[in-house]
């Protein structure tokens, strides 16, 4: 074997084990065992209202107010050093833009320093709101069901304000999303 083959070889076993501790670590965070909820903190359950929830939004600050009827809401969670959720953003807004005025609203929710998401947002065109929250194990990502402290995580909330279902992971493409916002969306 000349030296080029061996640099070859070398490289491909390096990367093979690259991928594949990538994937042992990818994997033990999809598949992290859901934690108890902090003592005192009450988790709203599929079919329960939201609890009250007011966050700023990124670039203004202002307060917005989440829980409570009006249209079906897709709230994400997201995070500027999360790649699956820079990677599942482009899919959000194309779902987003989708939406008939009365559809369903999606709203992003960084929870990170809103100095690092609003550098991040800038370099983005996302034509749908974003709020930003401080982390935490009592952040409103744990209240609407994140167990496992994984991002990025979605819900999904009917016109009345009642969760309806919660989801791991990134969505792959807006037709992803359409058919998981399915119960919420209008037929007419």
């Amino acid at each position: 074997m000349n030296r080029r083959d061996a640099l070859v070889w070398g490289a491909t076993a390096v990367f093979a084990l690259l991928a594949g501790g990538l994937g042992w670590w990818i994997g033990l965070r999809v598949h992290a065992p859901e934690r108890p909820p902090p003592p005192g903190l009450v988790v709203v359950e599929p079919g329960q209202p939201l609890s009250p929830l007011t966050l700023a939004g990124l670039h203004d600050g202002q307060p917005r107010e989440l829980a409570g009827p009006g249209r079906p809401r897709l709230l994400n969670y997201w995070a500027s050093w999360c790649g699956p959720c820079r990677d599942e953003l482009p899919a959000l807004d194309a779902f987003a833009r989708s939406q008939a005025p009365n559809g369903v609203e999606v709203v992003g929710i960084a929870l990170e320093d809103a100095a690092d998401a609003r550098a991040f947002a800038a370099r983005l065109d996302l034509g749908f709101l974003l709020l930003q929250e401080a982390p935490g194990p009592r952040d409103s990502s744990v209240r609407f069901g994140n167990a496992r402290g994984l991002l990025p995580f979605s819900v999904l909330v009917d016109a009345d304000g009642r969760l309806v279902k919660t989801h791991y992971g990134a969505f792959a493409d807006a037709a992803e999303v359409a058919g998981w916002a399915a119960p919420v969306t209008s037929s007419d």
